[in-house]
């Protein structure tokens, strides 16, 4: 009897650790652990030392990040920090990436589409949530707040609740801006006039669809936009590889989506 009840604990004990292990990981994700989740989870400890736990407690809570080409996939998405086509002309991001965002900030992203689409134009996103850790690196090249945040400050990027776009015909064409992405000069700033009058149009078109959504630009970066509640959004380092794991997958994102 000895070895059976020795194998019953184990499996008991293990399943307290993994009941344990999703609490953790919920809480890295920036889930708050509630009274509801904290007791779900409290419940399926318990219930995994009886031998009667159920499977809705045996499944944790959603995440607070939403993919967003689930959501809108006529947005066409190109992670320039998953490719060497950005300004550190380094990979930054792993193949696993892809456009993910705070749930209510993919939402009002995906209404700026379907409003554009009316237009004959769409969206093209360069870069969404970036981790915490890619910060650092970000800011190990460019030490200038104006356009790269402080990591110890965090970017809203970090939060989720940022991101960088440009619009795009009906084929998929980038329209003319005032400058390429990530193009840290003053010509890139939305205050800035000495430029071809079709780029200034574009990028006031841009600027208002998102204004209407509610996003706010960066005074420095015409391409860059955040949630106006960007502050509710804690800081997070989930990296994408969890966050791919945690979800069902659409295609690559590291080059343009048709």
């Amino acid at each position: 009897m000895r070895p059976r009840i020795g194998s019953q604990l184990g499996r008991q004990l293990g399943s307290s650790l993994r009941s344990l292990g999703a609490m953790v990981g919920l809480s890295l994700l920036g889930c708050p652990m509630t009274g509801a989740t904290t007791g779900a989870m409290t419940g399926a400890t318990t219930g995994a030392m009886t031998g009667t736990m159920t499977g809705a407690a045996a499944r944790p809570t959603e995440l607070p990040f939403t993919e967003l080409q689930r959501l809108a996939p006529s947005i066409r998405v190109e992670l320039r920090y998953a490719t060497t086509n950005n300004f550190t002309g380094k990979v930054l991001y792993p193949a696993e990436a892809r456009c993910y965002l705070r749930t209510a900030v993919a939402e009002a992203l995906a209404k700026v589409a379907t409003a554009l689409q009316a237009e004959g134009l769409g969206l093209k996103v360069f870069d969404c949530y970036r981790p915490q850790r890619v910060q650092f690196q970000l800011w190990e090249l460019v030490h200038d707040e104006r356009y790269v945040a402080s990591p110890h400050k965090g970017s809203r990027h970090n939060r989720g609740a940022a991101v960088d776009l440009t619009l795009v015909d009906q084929d998929g064409r980038e329209l003319p801006m005032p400058t390429p992405f990530d193009d840290f000069t003053e010509k890139a700033h939305r205050s800035y006039q000495d430029l071809p009058a079709e780029a200034k149009r574009n990028r006031a078109r841009l600027e208002q669809a998102m204004t209407r959504a509610g996003f706010v630009g960066l005074p420095t970066e015409w391409w860059h936009f955040d949630a106006a509640d960007w502050q509710r959004h804690p800081l997070a380092d989930v990296p994408f590889a969890a966050l791919a794991a945690a979800r069902p997958q659409v295609p690559p994102a590291t080059g343009p989506t048709p």
